[in-house]
């Protein structure tokens, strides 16, 4: 070496790749034993080595790099409104797809279904996020669909189908379909009934939508559900993205959105102009009808930020594992280990939150009690999980030190997709108003939470005192306190029943006891931190 050279690297980790994201998170392999999937774990296996292979985590940095461009006219000045995509997406999508993010919990009867379908959708979220949206949409569009029962017939096996066709060509060519939804307008945001797209009846039971969307996700999918108003009210149609004489939909597509993060997926505003569609559901009842697809897609953030919160909590761990500093691997320093323990515990209270909603909407054709739950821990997951994310994430950005604050690090892109789930499908406020709403029209639902969360009394004396305590009036003020007092709960009476008891001790005394500190790493001496980082580090130290 020359004695002038001055580049030499040294004590920088190897890359994370090839891992297996199944295998290696204890807390989602527990989850689907006891909430009854064990019988997919072969399909699970596979798909955890896929997602952590080098080929998927290459492609997702190649999709958020050459993000989607939209080509409003062609060479010659027609109007085309298409969206270009780099072939990494589209890989992405076909093995998404493949894998049956979109579908499984329709199309395999056994229980438990709908449970390994969320732990598919929980692992694809550490593979890449963007293609979560039109996967996450496409499953949940069934719930909408359902109140058109001939429409759903004539195009429910291409829905549903694992194959992947980006064409653009009418759906009724198409041996598989994307469905998406765009819902919002610039004057409403979360409140639809606003909208003020217009539907005028033509012929044969179409309808001619005039209007505005602010947020429209996926404007390349095949259908897509939207709101418009007819003398009747709101009203939920569905429209295809092109004709069945091959011409577009009269649909303009008038910008991308230039995102904070999931930036490999195309989020669009758009004009309808004379757009053929036709009514789902009742008419004037659309919100009503368009709310049974929301509610999946609500857990579906919940699943996504469990996820990139466990692949968070991987990368951190990594990391430290193989940096040196002050004599010592940063893992060994007892400040470190109580961040990585602290971020260990909260990434598997929020597995156990998201699974456990999976497990209630799997149950809700069988058990009415579950469908009640279902209602509740829906919204509720959703709002904990995905408020949790944002924090938990920038903590683990923070054990990289600066590296973590390049963009070529993947968890700069973690950190950068981090808020959209608490900001997709309602933000915050919205959600929690939306349990206060669902506790008050079924009270029986809040009897069912409270016995769930009791179900683990006389198993630690944090728990006990929880449940002895008045929760927050549920009036408007207090909606954010009270989502929060019911999922801590419920977290630590999952964890209390299901996870290793040092885990469940672990969050009792610092989430409900409130004993520590208010940032992430500040667990007493009582807490056992190398129990916490072994159950999360498998394989982290390779």
């Amino acid at each position: 070496m020359s004695a002038y050279a001055t580049h030499v690297v040294s004590n920088q980790p190897p890359p994370l790749e090839d891992f297996d994201a199944w295998r290696s998170d204890a807390p989602l392999r527990d989850a689907v034993r006891v909430f009854g999937a064990q019988w997919a774990v072969p399909r699970l296996a596979a798909c955890g080595v896929r997602v952590g292979s080098a080929h998927v985590q290459a492609l997702a940095r190649l999709a958020n790099h050459f993000i989607p461009e939209l080509h409003t006219h062609d060479r010659y000045g027609n109007r085309i409104d298409e969206v270009a995509f780099h072939p990494a997406w589209h890989t992405l999508s076909e093995l998404s797809r493949a894998d049956e993010v979109h579908a499984l919990g329709w199309t395999e009867p056994r229980a438990g279904a709908h449970v390994a379908r969320a732990a598919l959708s929980y692992l694809w979220a550490q593979g890449e996020a963007g293609v979560g949206c039109p996967a996450a949409m496409t499953f949940a569009s069934l719930a909408a669909l359902r109140h058109a029962p001939e429409v759903l017939a004539s195009f429910q096996p291409q829905i549903l189908s694992p194959l992947y066709d980006p064409r653009s060509i009418p759906p009724q060519q198409k041996p598989a379909l994307i469905v998406a939804m765009a819902m919002t307008e610039k004057q409403g945001g979360s409140d639809l009934r606003q909208i003020t797209t217009e539907a005028v009846p033509i012929s044969g039971g179409w309808y001619a939508l005039t209007g505005h969307k602010w947020f429209f996700s996926v404007p390349t999918a095949d259908l897509f559900l939207t709101l418009a108003r007819t003398p009747a009210g709101p009203t939920c149609f569905l429209a295809q993205g092109w004709r069945e004489d091959g011409s577009r939909n009269r649909l303009l597509i008038q910008r991308l959105k230039e995102k904070c993060g999931n930036r490999s997926n195309a989020a669009s505003e758009v004009e309808f102009r004379g757009l053929e569609a036709r009514i789902i559901g009742e008419e004037g009842r659309g919100i009503a009808t368009i709310l049974n697809m929301a509610h999946l897609t609500r857990l579906e953030c919940a699943l996504g930020s469990a996820g990139q919160m466990r692949q968070a909590v991987r990368l951190a761990l990594h990391h430290a594992c193989h940096r040196a500093a002050f004599g010592r691997r940063l893992s060994e320093q007892p400040a470190m280990a109580n961040v990585l323990a602290d971020l260990a515990l909260e990434s598997e209270a929020a597995t156990w939150l998201a699974m456990r909603a999976a497990a209630a909407l799997d149950a809700s054709d069988r058990d009415e009690g579950e469908r009640v739950l279902s209602r509740i821990l829906a919204p509720l997951a959703k709002y904990w999980v995905c408020k949790r994310a944002p924090m938990v994430i920038a903590e683990a950005l923070e054990c990289h030190g600066g590296n973590g604050f390049i963009e070529e690090h993947d968890i700069a892109r973690l950190y950068r997709e981090a808020p959209l789930n608490g900001l997709w499908e309602g933000s915050a406020n919205v959600i929690c108003l939306d349990i206060m709403r669902a506790l008050a029209r079924t009270p029986e639902g809040a009897t069912l939470l409270h016995a769930e969360i009791a179900s683990a009394k006389g198993r630690h004396p944090a728990l006990d005192a929880w449940l002895q305590t008045a929760l927050p009036a549920a009036d408007e003020p207090n909606a954010r306190r009270l989502a929060e007092e019911l999922a801590l709960a419920l977290a630590a009476s999952l964890l209390l029943r299901y996870a290793p008891a040092e885990i469940a001790a672990a969050f009792c005394i610092t989430r409900l006891q409130h004993t520590g500190g208010y940032a992430l790493g500040t667990l007493p001496e009582s807490v056992a931190l190398e129990a916490l980082i072994s159950r999360a580090q498998y394989e982290a130290s390779r």
